[in-house]
């Protein structure tokens, strides 16, 4: 009653405001215009706009706009590299005061435990973290994954604080053919939110999987599937990450019109690539810069965003909403100079007053040491799988071609840059080993590995020669997971990645210098790809060349690029 009491005389202006913002403008984006006025603050709440306001604490913005905080609708914090309490330090900066987070790649490590790491950084935290919970733990069962998370694991984190709702729900298949298990987690989520991923999926198979009470996607990457879900009631999460970029794609959907169907998310970005580029602001300068309305572009990037996801306090610049705001430059420059979250300015005596987390899943790179003959294929008759990648993309082509001899063995195709890949189980669990082929890396010598391979995170490695993936394979041990490039039997890069094999203890900083020096480390191999590490840790995802749903609800493919 106290804290009412207080917005309310703030407000009225009986009262001066806790924080007062003067002589800027605000972006309205209910009109699309931009209007003079102070802005006051009470607390986490805006009290006052459009019109003149006395404060204890008065801030000139003269010159500046003011845009609600950024929200980004979907990612996997450990895929920035960093624990949630770095990730916070690092793009909350850049005017991202709220995340819908899916905890999926610590929960495929550790189960339980991961997903209790997030939400106690939640709930620390200065942005929001907003949590959902992981819907596919194991994500197939194609690989081996460190943890099985049924509904039963789930139950006791619905009611959470910081829990939205269930995450991705990627086994689209098991949706639209009513497998027991995914109906068990749909069923118990029918009151909250159920976020989607099926890429591709249309027609009266779309109409099905909506049907179970689905709302949102973020796989979209032409106009025309965004526009089917858009119509079919989904609202579209428009990407661009580190390695998924789809933004240019759909830009013909980021219209005034379908704004409030529209938000934006990275799905994920590491600090190397936000140091260079952004966050979310990245994608709202790139938007408007190729055509599009400011104020479609920044309704998806705040108030469309929040009511998708039944965050009914935030999004607008306007009295008693929860005071996330970025003062700008300009609304096609969209330099964050000052950032408020929940009403407290954010600068470094902020991030401070945080408590500590403790780290989890220190030992979780349980991997048999392998050597060099683990890495041989043997030569069979005809053509060899090839997995192809598609740079700027998760998915990857099923591709086939006749590859050379090397005694009993096949060999790699430097001339077709078709070079060796290993996905090598290292939960502890059964010790598998699959080998393959891989085009599209560039790699001319030496080997680059990963204990960060989505969605189970088992170690991946590419490399030319066989001693050397072995090298990089067995430091991945040694240093309890992360990135390792190996050249001619030495180590000249790697970054230890100990939390759960996926999340670095160093500052963002650290991890943004590490990341630049193996980037370097990579390019001295060959490598051409943009983003050569994140591109190896989409690799294990499984080739699906033909999509194709059969009445068994599996996906049928005729062949997988991995062998062995």
């Amino acid at each position: 009653m106290a804290d009412l009491e207080r917005y309310i005389d703030q407000g009225t202006g009986r009262e001066p405001a806790d924080i007062v913002l003067k002589g800027g403008q605000f972006f309205d984006l209910v009109t699309g215009e931009l209007v003079a006025s102070d802005i006051a603050i009470s607390g986490e709440r805006i009290v006052g706009t459009c019109g003149p306001y006395k404060g204890r604490t008065e801030i000139d913005i003269t010159g500046r706009i003011v845009v609600p905080g950024f929200i980004d609708t979907h990612l996997h914090i450990e895929s920035s590299l960093v624990t949630p309490h770095e990730f916070d330090r690092c793009v909350l900066p850049y005017g991202v005061t709220t995340v819908i987070c899916d905890p999926h790649e610590i929960a495929n490590v550790l189960g339980s435990e991961g997903i209790e790491f997030f939400l106690d950084s939640a709930l620390e935290t200065i942005m929001d973290i907003r949590v959902q919970l992981s819907s596919c733990v194991p994500a197939t069962h194609l690989e081996t994954s460190g943890a099985d998370l049924p509904i039963e694991r789930l139950l006791p984190f619905r009611n959470h604080p910081k829990v939205i709702g269930l995450a991705e729900f990627m086994n689209f298949p098991g949706v639209i053919h009513k497998d027991p298990v995914c109906l068990a987690k749909l069923e118990a989520f029918q009151d909250g939110h159920i976020d989607g991923h099926a890429p591709l999926l249309s027609g009266n198979d779309l109409n099905g999987y909506l049907s179970a009470g689905i709302r949102t996607e973020h796989e979209c990457t032409s106009a025309e599937e965004a526009l089917e879900k858009i119509r079919k009631g989904m609202h579209i999460l428009v990407r661009e990450g580190s390695v998924s970029k789809d933004l240019h794609a759909l830009m013909p959907i980021l219209t005034e019109r379908l704004s409030p169907f529209i938000a934006l998310c990275t799905d994920d970005r590491n600090p190397l690539d936000i140091a260079e580029q952004g966050h979310l602001d990245y994608m709202i300068r790139t938007a408007i810069g190729h055509g599009r309305a400011p104020l479609a572009v920044y309704r998806a990037a705040s108030i469309s965003a929040a009511k998708a996801f039944g965050l009914r306090d935030r999004g607008l610049v306007a009295p008693g909403w929860r005071a996330d705001l970025v003062v700008i430059d300009t609304l096609e420059n969209c330099k964050a100079e000052m950032v408020f979250s929940a009403g407290r300015k954010v600068d470094d005596a902020l991030f401070a007053t945080r408590k500590p987390v403790a780290p989890v899943g220190l030992d979780s790179v349980k991997a048999r040491p392998v050597n060099a003959a683990h890495f041989a294929v043997p030569v069979t008759d005809g053509e060899t799988p090839v997995i192809g990648v598609l740079p700027g993309k998760i998915i990857t082509e099923h591709r086939r071609y006749r590859l050379p001899a090397r005694g009993n063995q096949t060999s790699v195709d430097l001339a077709q840059d078709i070079i060796k890949v290993a996905v090598i189980e290292r939960h502890g669990k059964n010790g598998n080993h699959a080998n393959g082929f891989v085009q599209g890396f560039g790699l001319k010598k030496g080997a680059i590995a990963s204990t960060v391979g989505h969605d189970s995170h088992n170690i991946c490695v590419v490399g030319v020669d066989e001693d050397d993936m072995a090298l990089a394979a067995n430091r991945l041990g040694e240093i309890k997971g992360g990135f390792v490039v190996v050249e001619d039997g030495k180590v000249t890069g790697e970054i230890a990645l100990p939390v759960a094999g996926l999340m670095s203890l160093e500052p963002y900083e650290s991890v943004r210098d590490t990341l630049h020096h193996l980037r370097q480390a990579a390019f001295a191999l060959g490598a051409t790809l943009e983003e050569p590490f994140l591109q190896l840790a989409f690799l294990p995802l499984p080739v699906i060349p033909h999509l194709k749903i059969s009445d068994r609800g599996m996906v049928d493919v005729d062949k997988f690029a991995l062998i062995g």
